[in-house]
């Protein structure tokens, strides 16, 4: 019953359509790689706390067989100081996610979009217990809007592919 609640399905027959049945199913959700770095050691204790934060994030996904796909969310978290790093996080959060009936631009959208959405708290609450843990002042990731990232991606991707055309030889 627990997995029904996880899972997303259209029933063809209830829509009057022949498409396939779509399911979503989350199936875990786990740290792959995990890593606080705090160069400065004591030192960093000793200046005031007003640090620079700089947040970089990254997506990828593997697909493990037909139907089951590994998607992978980096965060990086670094706090400088006087153009010196204080603390380092990196988190690899992944998840493995049962996928069927989506194709092209949905399975993109899904692996690209929703699930790093999925993911993001996790690694959020990960980052944020590091820094603590560190002896830092906790971190409060903003919210990420992974569907205009995707969006983005996308065009960005069909722009530089426009311009490579563009830049060919013609034959």
């Amino acid at each position: 019953m627990a997995d029904n609640e996880n899972t997303v399905a259209v029933n063809p027959e209830a829509t009057g359509s022949e498409a396939p049945q779509q399911q979503f199913v989350m199936q875990r959700i786990y740290v792959k790689d995990i890593s606080f770095e705090a160069p400065q050691g004591a030192e960093a204790f000793k200046k005031q706390w007003q640090p620079a934060i700089k947040q970089d994030i990254n997506t990828a996904s593997t697909k493990l067989d037909e139907k089951n796909h590994e998607v992978v969310l980096t965060l990086t978290v670094t706090a400088e100081l006087d153009d010196e790093t204080v603390f380092l996080i990196e988190i690899k959060q992944a998840g493995i996610f049962f996928i069927d009936g989506l194709e092209g631009v949905q399975l993109a959208q899904t692996l690209g979009a929703v699930c790093p959405n999925i993911l993001f708290p996790y690694a959020r609450e990960a980052i944020d217990s590091m820094a603590v843990r560190g002896s830092f002042p906790p971190v409060q990731l903003p919210p990420i809007n992974f569907d205009g990232l995707f969006q983005q991606a996308v065009a960005q991707r069909a722009a530089q592919a426009q311009a490579e055309a563009q830049a060919a030889p013609e034959q």
